[in-house]
């Protein structure tokens, strides 16, 4: 199958175009707005549904993203482990149930961020486009695992060794051109997240761990000089 130019770009100069956004961008906000390097919690505004939406949500995607990275570095020891059917069950499952507890908890915040009015005030255009990214990429994820079944196999088997050459600045598309097109706009949508990430809320990825998921509660207030509040 010829490789297009659409193909192209969007699996060989978008990468590295994403990447040196994400590189020079971290760096910049970094230098110029520091106190910003952070998720910028609304949990004070509102907690209750902030745990039962973001604690999920966190759970969720950190365990989708752990087995991506894994198919990514050990893509052999995938497929030896896939190499008996119940292994394999059990690990498209709980990808499945990880995908499926991600995509709850942030409806939930999302529910939360549209009918707390406090919360609905500190939300910018920002990040309800992050929102929409997140969900979009969650739902199109659960649907290539359903409708694209024992994708840690053909992720392991195709998709990490493009990744590969893209590491070794050797492209190969070889590898994805036959992929589904739902496949391919998971992994172009993936792109676009990581190239917005460092102009979001989303940047605080690199300053995990993040503790407040199995810390003990605590009560936030703020300080103003009386000047101030006045």
């Amino acid at each position: 199958m010829p490789i297009t130019f659409m193909q192209q770009f969007h699996f060989v100069v978008l990468p590295y175009l994403v990447m040196l956004i994400f590189f020079l961008g971290t760096i910049f906000r970094y230098r110029k707005a520091p106190y910003t390097y952070s998720s910028l919690s609304s949990q004070f505004l509102e907690n209750e549904r902030h745990f039962w939406g973001l604690v999920p949500f966190h759970y969720g995607i950190v365990t989708v993203l752990a087995g991506h990275v894994v198919a990514f570095l050990l893509p052999r020891q995938i497929l030896a482990w896939n190499s008996q059917p119940l292994r394999l069950y059990i690990l498209e499952i709980t990808a499945l149930v990880a995908g499926l507890l991600a995509i709850v908890g942030l409806v939930g915040s999302i529910v939360r961020r549209l009918t707390f009015s406090k919360v609905r005030t500190v939300t910018n255009t920002f990040d309800w486009i992050v929102l929409s990214l997140l969900l979009f990429q969650l739902l199109s994820g659960v649907y290539v695992a359903v409708f694209h079944p024992w994708g840690s196999a053909w992720f392991s088997a195709a998709i990490s060794p493009y990744l590969w050459s893209l590491v070794r600045f050797n492209p190969d598309l070889n590898y994805i051109a036959m992929l589904p097109i739902g496949v391919k706009v998971h992994i172009i949508m993936a792109y676009v997240i990581i190239g917005i990430a460092p102009f979001t809320r989303l940047v605080h990825i690199l300053v995990v761990p993040n503790p407040y998921l199995w810390r003990r509660p605590q009560v936030v207030r703020w300080y103003r000089a009386p000047k101030e509040v006045a």
